[in-house]
């Protein structure tokens, strides 16, 4: 199944800022691609821009989507080994941009194979239910937003620390004490303390039943993990400090973290994701399906995986519910309250609107 032409576009979508350890996104600096074949099938994949985390913008992910699609036109989409080997030895890193053309890839397969992503990936359908985030504010505000979020139902809420850690501990307290003992807490430090700040937060933190600490010090600082692991009450989830599953089996051997978090936009896509997860579950390491700013594209291929794979066990799916002004997809996952269901239409099975993308900055490869 020959690539005939691929179409790029700066799939840029305002939101509500939202502010981690490491900075505030004012839109989600997305790049949108349809891999087009000879036979007219198509593979739609998108990639999310988180240049704090991954080090790639939407200008870097959209040049070299050009040069990337370039080196595809005329080849096999079928044959996905191949081509992600292409761009791995054409650039190093820049994961970011080749997911978008990874999962294109799984979506044409799966669509000649006239199967939903997740079952071409051996899976079947199971609920998945996500988290929701709160972004870093004030104790007060973060507290009345968990409080907000309690009342629309939601069970579990993933909180963004990492700015100071002594104003952490006041507003993981702030905010148990606002919304009582049966809502799941998870923080996510996004590499924002030191080793003594990440030992003193969640020694206090724990006082309020945390289920996990995503990431607490720089990925420089992963020869601290051990230690930390074995001092803190909370347990330690690995995020920047796994792009790949090399990462994963460094992480694992050194007893440096309980949990993996696998996102599409580090991994490189779904090829690389599925290696990480089989060394996590090889170890007996379960993994949570994350994201970045993700429009319902790339967050329903993040739902075909999930449910592929029983080691993904947490879910925090929640990307295109952080202030997202518009929903441009067509098809896709929708969400039930905060459980996300899909359909049985082949392939990853969404697409974004032609009149979006019209206005958008694109180009055509051929």
């Amino acid at each position: 199944m020959k690539i005939s032409f691929i179409e790029i576009y700066k799939y840029s979508i305002p939101m509500v800022p939202f502010t981690i350890a490491t900075g505030t996104m004012h839109f989600a600096q997305n790049i949108f691609i349809r891999v087009h074949t000879r036979e007219g099938v198509i593979g739609v994949g998108e990639c999310s821009a988180f240049p704090m985390i991954a080090g790639e913008t939407q200008n870097t992910c959209y040049e070299l989507s050009k040069d990337f699609a370039k080196m595809w036109v005329g080849k096999n989409a079928l044959d996905i080994d191949a081509r992600m080997n292409e761009l791995h030895l054409m650039i190093a890193g820049n994961f970011t941009c080749k997911s978008a053309f990874d999962l294109a890839l799984y979506d044409i397969v799966a669509k000649h194979a006239n199967q939903p992503l997740y079952q071409y990936l051996g899976g079947e359908q199971k609920e998945i239910e996500s988290d929701l985030t709160i972004g870093i504010d004030t104790p007060e505000n973060m507290a009345q937003t968990a409080i907000d979020f309690v009342q629309r139902g939601v069970n579990m809420i993933k909180v963004k620390l990492g700015k100071n850690a002594r104003e952490d501990v006041e507003r993981m307290q702030r905010i148990r004490e606002a919304i009582g003992d049966k809502t799941i807490l998870r923080i996510d430090a996004n590499q924002g303390w030191s080793y003594d700040d990440a030992l003193f937060a969640l020694t206090e933190i724990s006082k309020y039943n945390i289920q996990f600490c995503e990431q607490p010090m720089r990925k420089h600082n992963d020869h601290l993990l051990p230690q930390l692991c074995k001092l803190s009450p909370v347990k330690i989830m690995a995020d920047e400090s796994v792009f790949t599953h090399y990462d994963a089996e460094s992480i694992i051997r050194n007893n440096a973290a309980a949990y993996i978090n696998i996102k599409f936009a580090k991994s490189g896509g779904i090829n690389e994701a599925l290696k990480i997860n089989a060394v996590a579950e090889e170890n007996n390491i379960a993994c949570m399906m994350g994201g970045m700013l993700e429009s319902r594209v790339a967050l329903t291929a993040k739902v075909h995986f999930a449910m592929a794979k029983n080691n993904i066990r947490f879910y925090d799916l929640d990307t295109c519910l952080l202030g997202h002004k518009i929903d441009p997809v067509i098809g896709g996952v929708q969400y039930n309250g905060m459980k996300l269901v899909l359909n049985t239409t082949p392939g990853i099975g969404a697409n974004v609107d032609d009149n979006y993308l019209k206005n958008l900055e694109q180009t055509v490869i051929k």
